[in-house]
């Protein structure tokens, strides 16, 4: 594990919470929730810069990072009714995105091992990859289906001669076999992407993807509650991950 410093921002935890150490057990055993930075952003086609996603979104809120956030709405305060830690960024290289991939799988095993949630901050989407992989290698390969928020299926092939990267996460996870194409839920889809060849793969793997067509026609609660009850069917947990441009 890693603290980057000046390399890619402030060394801070998220709002303020206590830290870990991902490599000590002992450090995280009585966590509920272990947050973790995974700043890899070398599968991307386009833009770089994901990899400083995780020093962002902790230094992002501009009140005291003082390990409290009360939420008027719920009435709960989340860092403090839940045992809420920090354990730093993976080490990630760019150029090697295996290397990169098995590290952040590892580090996330670790985190579901010791009964805590993940909670993974990226970086490109190709981490989705590692994250649901290494906590299906606790929970059971098959064993734990996945809701998707995302623009685009990420269910793609091979890119640029690559088996890894962005777009392609999705179908990896399916390949081999941590995740059920019946029990992939993917929600807000749209746009010109994916094409023939690839929505075929995904409809006789028995995906489910809701369309914004669908969405704006039924509603997204509706759609919401029923992408929920099939997650939730013959499965012993549910990853969610959620790609930004989902709101774009």
């Amino acid at each position: 594990m890693a603290r980057y410093g000046p390399m890619y921002g402030a060394d801070i935890t998220f709002l303020g919470v206590d830290r870990c150490d991902v490599t000590d057990p002992g450090t995280f055993a009585d966590a509920d929730v272990v947050i973790l930075g995974a700043p890899f952003d070398g599968g991307t086609v386009n833009r770089p810069g994901a990899r400083f996603g995780p020093a962002a979104i902790r230094q992002a809120c501009y009140l005291p990072h003082d390990g409290s956030r009360p939420s008027l709405a719920l009435r709960v305060d989340a860092l403090t009714d839940l045992r809420v830690l920090d354990a730093g960024d993976v080490e990630c290289y760019s150029g090697d995105v295996e290397g990169s991939i098995a590290a952040i799988e590892e580090a996330v095993r670790r985190i579901a091992s010791s009964g805590a949630v993940p909670v993974v901050l990226g970086g490109d989407h190709t981490i989705a990859l590692p994250d649901a992989r290494g906590v299906a290698r606790v929970r059971g390969l098959g064993r734990v289906s996945m809701i998707h928020f995302d623009a685009h299926a990420d269910t793609g092939n091979v890119a640029f001669g690559h088996l890894y990267g962005h777009g392609q996460p999705m179908r990896r996870l399916i390949e081999s076999g941590a995740v059920r194409g019946d029990r992939f839920l993917q929600i807000g889809l749209r746009g010109y992407w994916p094409g023939p060849e690839t929505l075929r793969w995904m409809v006789e793997r028995d995906m489910r993807s809701y369309e914004m067509t669908e969405i704006g026609a039924r509603g997204l609660g509706e759609c919401l509650t029923e992408a929920f009850a099939i997650a939730l069917d013959e499965c012993e947990g549910v990853f969610l991950s959620v790609d930004i441009d989902v709101c774009d």
